[in-house]
């Protein structure tokens, strides 16, 4: 129920009739019908996203390497050679801009934590399905999450069609006459069919029906049974890692007991001691036989990455793995087979070395995939809110309901009507017709609502996207991991090759006592451990983790709470901030302003007055606006249905107010300025009334008819109850506020003085609100801007950080980088707070994975070693470099323990409440 607190049913708003008597039986408006002759190849635009799951990264090498790999395509020479074989021609990209260098892929980022690449491109040039070949060409597995956010996508299963062309020929005809049908897929083996459609043209009832109809009866077509949700794809990988762990545990336990139990066990010691040939032992070649099958076969994951990274010019993990492991493993056969032709050899085989390696690092990466996991808990949180089935109302031509159905959530179309009866989930966006609920999950009475906007294009649909987003955006303070993992593995390579070379030709040289040899080795053999311990002790993995599982968790905190984040960088920035700019009007202020008070200054009817007023504010968004027009509603005689003059010429001056023509006379409304800018003399009268209305923190209004001021309107937005107690503690915590407004002066110092805030600038404009943020900026503040309106689009773009009030416009909303969903002014301290918390743990994280690294490596070196006759054994070692990646991310899962400050719980929570 967390994530389902913030998502209130701002998506089910109410028509007329849920104003109407309850107790009547419901009765709707005629359905508006689909559109027709909209091309099915129509494209949407030059540019497409697409969203894959890539399987096989291990550290940001990978991520590297895959991100190089996707930008590469189409480059300039492949682009000339496809245009030389004519491969282009029918294309309209002109020759001039490929030989340019204009690239197929225009943004692409691939993101380790979340294992998913999300690449923007123009799919004139370049297909999603070069785009997954790109993925696998670059040595890693990869499947498609989705194509595109502008469309609806179904899958469905096709049965009692035959195997003949014919038949799914028809079929796909059938489906490119359906408007809004944009991309048909058909799998004739699986009998699977993927469709994108533009929901508002149709949807996946009507596709199932043109299915139907076109075998007569015969075929039938259903949602694709596979498993709900998007990350049923990343099951597998935790599955694989966990057979092959349990595999190599199977032989590697014999490989550990003949090594290092066995022979300390006399009678049972002698067994494995007995020679086959000459010095060749049964212990020997039983661990021979046990160890290849983990080194080949179940290993064979790490020769594979090795092989994939070396041929793109860059080294990872596997790398490091596949040579240590070689190395024991040959070393081993080599000594095998020297006892073998040897009447007087005898050494010591590593093959216990070799397996224990494989066999715990498999089970790192088996807790690793497995955490890794939990750090996107809360995407699933969130999908969980759509509920699986929907209950569907058929009307009669009276529009009366006659029928309900349960059906499948994914078959919900545009302007359907739903049924939503008490606990049940809300499964799309849509306006509430009869009765009324407060939230996602309706918890008051029976609902019936029209469908709006589904699948895709649905709210939830829409968060959903951006938590992903945000959860793959890269944070700046993760450059300097992905630097430093660039070069860490061949840095290792060396280092490890210099110490066994350093041992040997200490050995070699007698530089130490011989007494420093175990009894079972020799000085290559000691030397040998400690090479292959450093090369495998030492994990870049760690390092490329510390901040994309931190920033994934944070942000999925921060969804749950109502803040929603969009990405690392806006993460980073908001621990920092120092200095917070707060619009006025919905921010600081309830933003359901009210009339409260009208005076006219010279003779007329105030319903006149009104209608006038009202026909040239209804084409406003802003809340003063709306204020006025509902308050005109009261002279008419239908509120609900009232209808305004005509108004001609309208014009919005950004920050200021309109003005337009109606009935043939000149109608300006807005603040003093503007009427100073448009010539209008300002009489002392209204003067005073301007006055009066500031020092009761009240918004005036002039509005002038013809050129002449005729009346003033008093507006009353009242203080959120929080807004005072916020910005002390945000002083507490040494950030500064300051009040930037549209609004006159004395109704914001006025605003400002009860809040306790000191700096207020007034009757700011929209570019003057983003000037003051450049100068905050300029004297070294960190700056926030937290606004709801167009007015403050450019502030908020200006801002190191953009906090939108999430019952603000759509355009405040995509400015900003931060969205606080509640519309609760108190969760600007939760944004700051949990982005102090998140980079507090990626610092812990660093530190731990540098750490680990800088005292891990001079250990497994044999720094310790003529000291304390302290050595790491590389499957030892091997145990700890899977440790510090599974630390790494269970730190960061120690911030889903989250709270927010406690000061913040004596502050009063208002019930977000949707006005019906």
């Amino acid at each position: 129920m967390a994530a389902a607190k913030f998502l209130t049913l701002a998506c089910l708003r109410s028509e007329s009739s849920s104003r109407a008597d309850l107790s009547a039986r419901p009765h709707y408006p005629s359905m508006p019908k689909y559109p027709k002759g909209v091309s099915t190849k129509e494209m949407e635009g030059s540019e497409s996203k697409a969203l894959f799951s890539v399987i096989g990264m291990t550290c940001s090498a990978c991520a590297g390497s895959v991100e190089k790999a996707i930008k590469r395509l189409p480059g300039i020479l492949e682009a000339v050679v496809d245009v030389l074989n004519n491969r282009l021609k029918s294309s309209s990209i002109p020759l001039l801009l490929i030989l340019l260098g204009v690239h197929g892929v225009k943004k692409a980022r691939v993101a380790l934590a979340t294992e998913e690449a999300e690449i923007h491109y123009d799919p004139k040039i370049v297909s999603y399905n070069e785009l997954l070949k790109a993925v696998e060409d670059s040595g890693f597995e990869a499947v498609l999450i989705s194509t595109g956010e502008d469309r609806s996508k179904v899958q469905l299963k096709v049965d009692g069609v035959s195997s003949f062309d014919d038949s799914w020929k028809m079929i796909e005809s059938s489906l490119e006459a359906i408007p809004g049908v944009q991309t048909i897929d058909i799998d004739q083996t699986l009998q699977k069919i993927s469709i994108s459609y533009k929901p508002d043209m149709t949807g996946p009832r009507n596709i199932i029906e043109a299915i139907e109809l076109t075998g007569l009866g015969q075929f039938k077509a259903a949602i694709y049974p596979e498993e709900r949700g998007r990350d049923s794809h990343k099951h597998e990988p935790v599955k694989k890692y966990y057979r092959s762990f349990l595999w190599s545990l199977i032989f590697t336990t014999p490989v550990f007991l003949t090594s290092m139990v066995f022979m300390y066990i006399p009678g049972i010691n002698h067994v494995f001691d007995t020679k086959i040939v000459k010095m060749l032992t049964v212990g020997e070649v039983l661990r021979w036989v046990l160890a290849t099958p983990v080194q080949f076969i179940i290993g064979r994951r790490f020769y594979s990455g090795s092989y994939k990274a070396l041929r793109h010019g860059s080294a990872n993990m596997d790398v490091l793995i596949a040579l240590g492991t070689n190395a024991a493993y040959f070393y081993s056969v080599y000594i095998v087979l020297r006892a073998a032709t040897s009447n007087e050899f005898k050494g010591t085989d590593f093959f216990e070395t070799s397996a224990m390696l494989i066999c715990f690092v498999l089970l790192g990466k088996y807790l690793e995939v497995l955490a890794k996991g939990k750090t996107s808990a809360a995407i699933a949180k969130l999908m969980d809110l759509a509920p699986e089935t929907a209950t569907l109302l058929t009307l009669d031509s009276d529009r009366n309901v006659i029928h309900e159905k349960d059906i499948d959530s994914r078959l919900i179309q545009k302007n359907d009507m739903l049924k939503v009866i008490p606990g049940a989930k809300v499964a799309c966006d849509g306006f509430v017709i009869w009765d009324k609920a407060m939230r996602t999950v309706n918890q008051n009475g029976v609902l019936h609502i029209k469908a709006t906007r589904v699948g895709s294009e649905s709210a939830l649909s829409q968060i959903v996207r951006l938590v992903e987003s945000a959860q793959m955006a890269k944070a700046p303070v993760q450059k300097l991991a992905d630097r430093i993992s660039k070069y860490f593995v061949p840095l290792v390579i060396v280092l490890s090759i210099t110490t066994w070379l350093a041992w040997f030709l200490a050995g070699k040289f007698n530089s130490y006592p011989k007494s420093w040899i175990p009894a079972s080795m020799d000085s290559f053999e000691l030397a040998l451990q400690f090479g292959i311990s450093v090369m495998v002790i030492a994990c870049p993995c760690a390092l490329g983790l510390a901040t994309p599982t931190a920033v994934m968790v944070g942000t999925g905190i921060g969804a749950s709470q109502g803040v929603l984040i969009k990405g690392g960088q806006a993460l980073e920035t908001a621990h920092k901030v120092n200095c917070i700019v707060f619009d006025k009007t919905g921010t600081l202020t309830e933003g359901k302003p009210v009339v409260v008070s009208t005076r006219l200054l010279r003779q007329m009817v105030l319903q006149e007055f009104y209608e006038l007023v009202a026909a040239a504010e209804i084409n406003s968004e802003h809340p003063l606006a709306k204020a006025v027009v509902e308050y005109a509603k009261k002279f008419g005689e239908d509120e609900e249905n009232q209808i305004w003059p005509e108004a001609k010429e309208f014009a919005a001056i950004t920050g200021h107010g309109v003005k337009a023509i109606v009935r043939n006379q000149e109608i300006v409304v807005g603040n003093k300025s503007l009427m100073l800018d448009q010539g209008i003399a300002i009489p002392a009268e209204a003067e005073e009334l301007l006055a009066e209305a500031e020092d009761m923190a009240q918004t005036g209004i002039l509005v002038s008819i013809d050129g002449t001021l005729t009346g003033v309107i008093a507006i009353s937005d009242p203080l959120k109850p929080s807004a005072r107690d916020v910005i002390s503690i945000l002083k507490s915590m040494k950030v500064k506020s300051i009040v930037v407004t549209g609004d006159n002066k004395g109704t914001a110092n006025s605003i400002a003085k009860q809040v306790g805030i000191d700096t207020v600038i007034a009757e700011a404009k929209p570019e003057q609100k983003a000037e003051k943020v450049k100068e905050l900026q300029a004297e070294g503040y960190i700056v926030a801007m937290v606004g709801d309106g167009i007015n403050d689009s450019p502030a908020l773009v200006a801002a190191d950080v953009g906090m939108a009030i999430g019952a603000g416009t759509d355009i405040a909303i995509e400015a900003a980088d931060i969205v606080l969903m509640k519309n609760n002014l108190e969760d600007v301290i939760t944004a700051i707070d949990l982005s102090r918390k998140t980079f507090s743990r990626i610092r812990l994280n660093y530190v731990w994975a540098l750490g680990y690294n800088i005292l891990g490596i001079p250990i497994a070196a044999g720094t310790l070693f003529p000291t304390f006759r302290f050595r790491l054994p590389p499957w030892i070692a091997g145990a700890a470099m899977a440790a510090s990646s599974v630390s790494v991310v269970c730190w960061s899962l120690l911030l889903k323990n989250y709270k927010r400050p406690k000061r913040l719980d004596s502050l009063e929570v208002r019930q977000i409440k949707v006005d019906y």
